[in-house]
């Protein structure tokens, strides 16, 4: 767990960054504004996503981590 929280931190701060950089008006053309709005939602959707996992993870340790390496068809022979 150290692990996903040093990279949850590296991506929030890299976050809180981008935030800055365009509320402190270093933006100077709307490209640069729209590939830094792009920026905060790519990181807003990482955290989301691993937030999301450690959840799905949580809910499953009261079963164990079991991992399913068979195919989800119930037609296999």
């Amino acid at each position: 767990m150290d692990f996903i929280d040093k990279i949850r931190k590296i991506i929030k701060m890299r976050h809180d960054d981008v935030v800055i950089a365009m509320t402190s008006g270093s933006v100077d053309n709307m490209e640069k504004y729209q590939y830094m709005l792009g920026q905060i939602r790519t990181y807003q959707y990482l955290l989301q996503e691993i937030s999301t996992l450690l959840k799905t993870k949580e809910q499953n340790d009261s079963e164990g981590t079991v991992i399913s390496i068979k195919p989800k068809d119930n037609n296999t022979k």
